[in-house]
């Protein structure tokens, strides 16, 4: 087995299961509650979407060749709640993601040790998908939160429901136990 390949293999699933939990969280969310906001100082599921899109593409373009934190990209303004729709926001979301994944896909083991640089600074290739896996699931993990929030009693659980544990465990053990 080559490490190299397996690890990327990996990083592409979890990057997968990441954008999962945020598939399922926006597909909760009508309209009107994608903006929806604790607070003035608090993000909301749009801008959260916008930001992550926004870090994405320019993390992903050009990964190998050139840094990170594209001159074209406008950090602040991706804290500014004017996507209008649900519709332009699942259209920024994928854009996204397909820039990562495109990216992903094509990087091959002896890339993994190559240097990259984000602001300027410089991280080997194997630590910018780290760096970014965290930065990803922390975000999405933002967007469950305000989810929850916001439907309340009609959440729908996105993975082992409250009170449900034991049941979950005893169906994995069923599940795996030929394995």
């Amino acid at each position: 087995m080559d490490i190299g390949k397996e690890y990327l293999r990996i990083v592409i699933e979890r990057f997968h299961s990441i954008k999962t939990l945020g598939d399922k969280t926006l597909s909760q969310l009508p309209e009107e509650e994608i903006h929806w906001r604790f607070n003035s100082e608090s993000n909301s599921v749009a801008i959260i979407v916008k930001h992550l899109s926004g870090n994405m593409i320019s993390r992903w373009s050009d990964f190998l060749h050139s840094d990170g934190e594209k001159d074209y990209r406008n950090c602040d303004g991706e804290f500014i709640d004017d996507i209008p729709s649900k519709e332009e926001l699942i259209s920024v979301w994928e854009n996204g993601w397909t820039v990562l994944f495109k990216t992903l896909k094509g990087l091959n083991e002896q890339d993994l040790l190559k240097t990259v640089y984000i602001r300027g600074e410089a991280h080997l290739v194997l630590d910018a998908l780290e760096r970014q896996m965290a930065h990803y699931a922390s975000h999405v993990g933002q967007m469950v939160y305000i989810a929850k929030q916001v439907k309340g009693e009609n959440w729908k659980s996105l993975s082992i429901p409250k009170g449900k544990s034991e049941e979950y465990l005893k169906e994995m053990h069923e599940k795996h136990k030929d394995q």
